[in-house]
């Protein structure tokens, strides 16, 4: 995705850098830049967090639009699952812009169209899309507000409005922490959060209806590449002796419970740079 810089340098550049670095190996691979695309797509594909988004979006047929689509996994998985999809990204890169997604769309032989425009003003036709998916995208956006109320004129009645791994500050103590943590923010300058309360604001306020809201630890979708067992034995692992923490994890992780132990995490983990996922309507 496009981004506006402050230091001289693109998010192209800045990915560049973490390519060329053979310490950041795994961080490649779990962000799918690693080559070649196809394949990284295809692991995307399969991975627990499209599924656990296809589980909550369903599939096609219908319109997709995604939204900061990147090097095109996104689309490529909504493609996969039948939807008729467009790619919103205005960074023409070959990398991780519109030239990626155009190379990913000829080897899956995928009709996907690109449009090379921001989110806050898209220049397509009012209530083109039964759904709209934005994978770490909102926390990018140069208005908050005007994002949603585009996306809100983009998305027919009675459509869905998806994002996810979006990263949460509560205030701007932890945004500059932040900032400092992350790995690329350092080459290009490119990266935001808001609070949670900001972006709820800002989704009821362009007419969005809230549907459900998950915090890091609620959904595969925000804290992949961890499972649920992962996650469910690092706190176990916390509060109970090594012989007990493995087998609390696993009834911990379970489906039956999972979901309920994700969100009192989700509630206790205030980490600057967290990750926020919203599912909303159009009435």
């Amino acid at each position: 995705m496009l981004v506006t810089t402050t230091m001289g340098s693109s998010w192209e550049d800045a990915v560049k850098r973490l390519l060329a670095d053979p310490h950041a190996a795994t961080l490649v691979r779990d962000c799918y830049y690693d080559a070649p695309l196809e394949v990284a797509a295809e692991r995307y594909y399969t991975s627990d967090e499209w599924i656990a988004i296809h589980d909550l979006i369903g599939e096609g047929p219908g319109t997709a639009l995604d939204v900061g689509a990147g090097n095109g996994i996104v689309s490529y998985a909504l493609a996969r699952d039948q939807w008729s999809v467009s790619a919103l990204e205005p960074d023409p890169s070959e990398l991780v812009g519109a030239g990626a997604i155009r190379t990913l769309a000829r080897y899956a032989g995928a009709d996907i169209r690109i449009v090379e425009s921001f989110g806050e003003d898209v220049g397509l036709p009012s209530e083109s899309f039964d759904l709209i998916v934005a994978r770490q995208v909102v926390h990018h956006t140069r208005n908050i507000d005007d994002f949603f109320c585009e996306m809100f004129r983009l998305l027919r009645r009675g459509g869905t409005f998806f994002s996810f791994r979006d990263h949460v500050a509560d205030n701007d103590v932890q945004r500059a922490q932040f900032f400092a943590e992350h790995p690329l923010h350092r080459f290009y300058g490119g990266e935001n959060a808001f609070s949670e309360a900001q972006y709820r604001a800002a989704l009821v306020g362009a007419g969005f209806e809230m549907r459900r809201q998950w915090g890091h630890f609620g959904a595969a979708f925000n804290f992949a590449p961890m499972r649920a067992l992962d996650v469910a034995r690092g706190a176990a692992g916390k509060l109970l002796p090594p012989h007990l923490a493995d087998a609390a994890a696993k009834i911990m992780s379970s489906p039956m419970l999972y979901p309920m132990v994700g969100a009192i995490l989700s509630r206790l983990y205030r980490h600057p740079g967290r990750h926020v996922a919203f599912l909303a309507w159009k009435r």
